[in-house]
């Protein structure tokens, strides 16, 4: 009963603007001139679609390792390995909210540089304390516990983020850091520091 509450709560009050503010700042990430974009983990294609209203030019495919019914931009089925691409396939790939369900997050990493010619976008966690620990976690139970989706709470630090960008040869060349995902108050409490956004470039 309470774990229905709190899924009906955090689809009214988050995902909407969540969707919104990530797919803003993604929109005014990827830099101009590009035009082909993959989606890795992109669901149903939802924020590749919210990120299309503010970018018309850009041509999206997906790719997962579950294939939803329904999906709103093509997607193509994913091993959890290697993406099913060649070598700079697209100009840039976007990865949402991926990395810290991945055992191995720099080899995602790597696989995303590999087949982007320039550019990979990620939007993700930081936890810098035991604290940001515990309160993703808890953002993470409730956004993701219903629909099945496994939870390792493998989310790095600052510096972890650092080293998996050199281990993986890319370098971030612009960060966001306030999204304003939420709204007040909860924004003090989930958005913080705990979210950031990164342009990164091939090495």
């Amino acid at each position: 009963m309470y774990e229905n509450i709190a899924v009906k709560a955090h689809r009214k009050m988050v995902m909407g603007r969540r969707v919104q503010q990530i797919s803003k700042n993604i929109s005014n990430m990827i830099p101009d001139g590009s035009m082909s974009v993959l989606d890795v983990g992109a669901g149903t294609g939802e924020m590749a679609q919210a990120v299309q209203s503010f970018r018309p030019e850009l041509l999206f495919t997906g790719v997962d390792v579950y294939i939803r019914p329904k999906t709103f931009i093509p997607v193509v089925k994913y091993d959890g390995s290697i993406l099913p691409f060649d070598d700079n396939s697209f100009d840039v790939v976007i990865i949402v909210d991926v990395l810290h369900h991945c055992k191995e997050p720099v080899s995602v990493l790597k696989e995303c540089a590999r087949v982007s010619r320039q550019y990979v976008v990620i939007k993700d966690h930081v936890s810098d304390s035991v604290l940001d620990s515990k309160i993703l976690a808890f953002m993470d139970w409730v956004g993701n516990r219903a629909h099945g989706v496994v939870l390792p709470y493998n989310y790095l630090s600052s510096s972890d983020w650092s080293s998996a960008f050199d281990r993986a040869g890319i370098s971030s060349v612009n960060q966001i850091n306030k999204l304003n995902l939420y709204p007040m108050p909860l924004d003090i409490i989930f958005g913080s520091s705990l979210h950031c956004i990164h342009l990164l470039k091939k090495v």
